[in-house]
């Protein structure tokens, strides 16, 4: 029942405090799931407390369990280990802060841990989180490359040295987080959220080395899955080695097997392009050189050929012009004049056809088939 109070007749802080830990108290407890955030062992105490937290949200409760209930989990506690409580909720009174009493803890094992992560797999690919179609191509040559890895790692030291191997003078932003444990996911989504704010990286790298399946458990996170599925920038996972095969891998645009790999993925190699180019302007010469014999043979055989044509042609024109130089011949005086007769010429030049054209003591020429010379024409006799 809901407490009575009015301005004039509040309830005291302790009314409060009680009625809530009576309500809290009348609740069953329940099995709760959750990863060990924070966890400081005290010897010889009888109660210990820990923080329980999602390991998908910024969530935590306070967890409260007897050395008795605490000393029987096998393995010990740890931070950043999975664990099932099975607890009942209490409000303490005195501070006004609600935790849950342990009554029996469980480590959650490999297989179980595998067992989650399956059914998360399936879920996610239900939705098409890793279909093919989503995946989205890498720039050829990227100007600038983010880069997320744990903090002076070898990850990071294996992608940097041998992108500069393959192509000097590629650029870095470079997000150092934790690759493990309670922080790495919030750590990691805050650095991909960085680096996908920032226009000049073509391309994110997220790596780190090998370890367990529980050191590697964040990079199969709902929550960082989820985050990468949203990204506009090509993801590049690197985690682990071969045989790993965290969620990251299936959603992000390409799966790198180690971060040597992942920098081999990302940068094309200087020495192997300029052979490329070498192979490809020797190539081009040879094909140019093969075209111009081609073409030198084609000429060679039209010339040939446009030879004989006209050869051809100019045999045929001579015989022409031959048979119309007879022709011509036979029509012209000149054939006359072969025959004995002579073309008589008056001053003017015109043909003399008449004895009346010429005068008494006027010069005419008289041309021969082989010569010519002049005459006079002198008086008759009476």
């Amino acid at each position: 029942m809901a407490l009575q109070t009015t301005p004039e007749e509040p309830a005291a802080v302790r009314t409060v405090s009680r009625a809530v830990a009576e309500w809290v108290g009348r609740l069953g407890a329940i099995w709760i799931d959750g990863q060990v955030a924070e966890y400081r062992p005290r010897p010889g105490a009888r109660q210990f407390y820990l923080t329980l937290r999602d390991p998908d949200v910024e969530m935590s409760i306070t967890i409260v369990a007897d050395a008795k209930v605490l000393g029987a989990v096998e393995p010990p506690i740890a931070a950043g280990q999975r664990i099932i409580v099975f607890a009942q909720p209490e409000f303490y009174t005195g501070k006004g802060s609600l935790q849950f009493r342990a009554k029996q803890i469980r480590a959650v094992g490999i297989g179980d841990l595998l067992a989650q992560l399956e059914r998360l797999r399936t879920m996610l690919a239900a939705e098409g989180l890793f279909a093919p179609e989503r995946k989205k191509p890498l720039p050829f040559l990227p100007r600038k490359i983010g880069l997320i890895c744990g903090r002076g790692s070898a990850a990071m030291h294996d992608v940097t040295v041998n992108v500069n191997d393959r192509w000097p003078g590629i650029e870095f932003e470079i997000r150092e987080v934790a690759v493990q444990g309670v922080q790495c996911v919030p750590e990691v989504i805050g650095a991909l959220e960085q680096l996908e704010a920032d226009a000049a990286v073509e391309v994110i790298i997220i790596t780190r080395g090998g370890g367990s399946v529980e050191d590697l458990l964040p990079f199969s996170n709902e929550s960082l899955v989820r985050a990468v599925s949203k990204c506009r920038t090509p993801i590049v996972s690197a985690i682990g080695h071969e045989q790993d095969a965290p969620l990251l891998d299936f959603v992000a645009d390409l799966r790198a097997s180690t971060p040597t790999d992942a920098a081999k993925r990302v940068v094309p190699s200087l020495l192997e392009q300029e052979s490329l180019i070498a192979g490809l302007r020797n190539r081009a010469r040879v094909s140019v050189l093969n075209q111009f014999e081609r073409e030198a043979i084609k000429i060679h055989d039209h010339r040939r050929r446009m030879t004989t044509v006209i050869s051809h042609l100019v045999e045929k024109s001579t015989a022409h012009i031959a048979h119309l130089a007879a022709q011509v011949r036979a029509l012209s005086p000149a054939a006359t004049l072969d025959r004995g007769y002579a073309i008589v010429l008056a001053d003017d030049g015109s043909i003399v056809r008449d004895e009346s054209q010429v005068k008494v003591e006027q010069r005419v020429d008289v041309r021969l088939a082989k010569g010519r010379f002049t005459a006079t024409r002198i008086k008759e006799k009476a």
